[in-house]
């Protein structure tokens, strides 16, 4: 199998996320696809860098800002495939198979994975459905879930937008509905909901979106949602 995928992760601080993140991309190493992981890190001031330089990836330095981390990761890459993937969240062991399926069989279409949570009950099983309905129906996904797509789809729809928050967003609009979902599933961090609470995490998910599609500006509504 060739290396046709490049992994971007952007990080931030992720020290004790990025371990895991990191060895779930080792059936990629094994099998041959992966070509190369890019870390594209925003101004960390744990061991983020350190991890990630131990694990061979190419690590590139910027401002903070997901969107502008992201972009700068692509425009780096070498394989005609990228996978954009946070750092708190973990593909799954088959993940080559179904990534290989993907890009022969669809290659005008990008594609994420299902979501679920690194947490269980009623709330976790809520709220991924809802991402997961959301993706087929709005094909609207969170950036949780990976976006696995070619760079020639990618520069298409202008590449990912430097903007703080989403961005996951912006670049879904733009495919105008060339998003598959894959039956495969990705785990990723409950972090943020454990903290502040699913009812009420999630109610700031849907008015950060909405308030989003009705214009409002990424830098400002990043200013609100980060706050604690």
């Amino acid at each position: 199998m060739s290396a046709r995928v490049s992994i971007i992760i952007p990080t931030l601080n992720a020290a004790d996320a990025l371990p895991e993140t990191l060895d779930s991309l080792l059936p990629g190493v094994a099998q041959g696809i992966l070509r190369e992981v890019i870390v594209s890190d925003g101004g960390s001031t744990d061991t983020t860098r350190q991890i990630a330089d131990d694990a061979g990836a190419v690590i590139i330095e910027g401002a903070a800002g997901r969107g502008g981390q992201i972009a700068r990761g692509t425009s780096m890459a070498k394989a005609p495939w990228v996978l954009v993937l946070h750092a708190d969240s973990h593909l799954p062991p088959d993940w080559v198979g179904a990534v290989a399926v993907h890009m022969n069989e669809h290659s005008g279409q990008a594609a994420v994975f299902r979501l679920t949570f690194r947490a269980k009950g009623i709330l976790p099983a809520i709220t991924a459905g809802w991402a997961n309905l959301r993706t087929r129906i709005f094909h609207l996904p969170y950036g949780d879930q990976g976006l696995l797509i070619s760079r020639a789809v990618l520069d298409q729809i202008g590449g990912y937008p430097d903007q703080p928050l989403m961005e996951d967003v912006a670049v879904a609009r733009a495919l105008k509905g060339r998003l598959r979902l894959l039956d495969e599933t990705i785990t990723t961090s409950a972090e943020r909901y454990q903290r502040r609470g699913w009812t009420r995490q999630g109610a700031r998910n849907i008015l950060t979106l909405a308030r989003y599609l009705c214009g409002a500006s990424p830098d400002r509504l990043a200013r609100i949602y980060h706050k604690r």
